[in-house]
């Protein structure tokens, strides 16, 4: 956590030094010094038990699906840590998995490591991997996640974030592993993009799927906005003050969820201990943060003024995006059970047929994709499991 910490610090505070000198403007001494993670996620970060999850780690296989992306890689980092059999690394772009390998090998020497690359949409290829290595513990954290690029290619997201997860899941359940562990978004709750409403869909599908193995547990693990992942609004802001701004905000009133990566991952592992079978994990992250506020804060942070030396812009917000970001739907919150920082909320009752329906009829539709504008017709069909998603509003 605190090498993660130092090093975000670091990265910033070279930057801002590189454009105080281009721009002239004199940074006050010390800027950055004082800066913790808390500050920028407004609360108190979460800490997990790892002795716990050491002695659930320790002698097994693990695969990490996913591996070279922001939450996968970092998984990866700390796998070692727990004395692991050996770790698989799995993912469908080689320079990530290629990158990730050497970096763990440099410092994880005595850790067996093994990198495949492989596609989650390829059934067959996963088969002769997990046949191979015999998984105990799968980290399924492969996805197509950036919510305005799965809304112009919606076949896309479905192949990969409904069909490629149930493949990896089918296979965990035929090789008879421990754990499966599903990586899901709040943008799964009430969606209204494309991107979301994948992720909600296999999250009923894996619910679905529960119990038919007396060997395997299959469980959700649902984040929020974490920082110092591709595509996160920190790591944008600091590239944007280094240019000298503007720094984009897409709504005045835009509030999310926030968590570091590091935290993303012990949740990952906590609730690998705690499962049972079925259940969503997700972390306690406090009140939401408005993006707005949080610009300013990294603007101020960074020795300088919101617009004065610094300006900010509004951009709108893209197709797909909702104003608010929720952790759970109204019916899950009044059934969650908190767990020190982890709250569990149990399968809740939906029609398994329509599922059913609607995963046969969108692999027809994904099957035979001759346009690239399948979205209205995909939202009208997911609206069967998900009502109210087929009008994609904004909220």
């Amino acid at each position: 956590m605190q090498e993660f910490i130092s090093n975000l610090i670091t990265n910033i505070r070279i930057k801002l030094a590189s454009f105080a000198k281009v721009n002239r403007i004199p940074l006050p001494p010390n800027t950055l010094d004082e800066i913790s993670m808390e500050e920028i996620v407004g609360r108190e970060l979460v800490k997990m038990n790892a002795d716990k999850i050491a002695g659930f780690v320790r002698g097994k296989v693990i695969l990490v699906t996913g591996a070279g992306g922001s939450i996968g890689s970092e998984l990866c980092r700390q796998i070692p840590g727990f004395y692991p059999q050996k770790l698989i690394l799995l993912g469908h772009g080689e320079n990530s998995i290629f990158n990730i390998e050497k970096e763990l090998k440099i410092n994880h020497p005595h850790t067996a490591i093994e990198s495949v690359i492989a596609d989650i949409q390829d059934k067959k290829r996963l088969e002769d991997v997990f046949a191979h290595f015999r998984p105990a513990i799968i980290f399924h954290a492969a996805a197509h996640k950036h919510v305005p690029l799965m809304e112009l290619n919606p076949s896309e997201a479905i192949k990969n974030n409904v069909f490629g997860t149930r493949n990896v899941a089918e296979c965990a359940l035929d090789y008879k592993a421990e754990r499966f562990v599903y990586i899901s978004s709040d943008k799964a709750v009430n969606p209204s993009s494309i991107m979301g409403g994948t992720k909600r869909l296999a999250e009923l599908m894996l619910q679905s799927m529960e119990g038919t193995s007396k060997d395997t547990i299959l469980l959700t693990v649902r984040f929020g906005n974490v920082l110092g992942s591709r595509g996160s609004v920190l790591p944008l802001f600091t590239q944007q003050i280094e240019a000298g701004g503007p720094v984009t905000v897409t709504h005045p009133d835009m509030i999310r969820y926030f968590m570091t990566i590091p935290e993303a991952v012990h949740l990952i592992f906590q609730s690998c201990v705690m499962a049972k079978g079925g259940e969503i994990f997700i972390l306690d992250m406090g009140r939401p943060v408005k993006i707005l506020d949080m610009a300013y804060r990294v603007i101020r942070m960074s020795g300088l003024t919101p617009d004065e030396d610094i300006k900010v812009v509004y951009t709108g917000i893209r197709p797909g995006e909702k104003l608010v970001e929720e952790l759970f739907t109204a019916e899950e919150k009044l059934k969650a059970v908190k767990h020190d920082s982890i709250y569990v909320c149990e399968s809740l009752a939906f029609s398994e047929e329509h599922l059913h329906e609607t995963l046969k009829k969108l692999e027809e539709m994904v099957a035979h994709d001759p346009t690239f504008d399948l979205s209205n017709e995909i939202r009208s069909v997911i609206n069967r499991v998900i009502p109210g998603f087929s009008k994609g509003e904004i909220h």
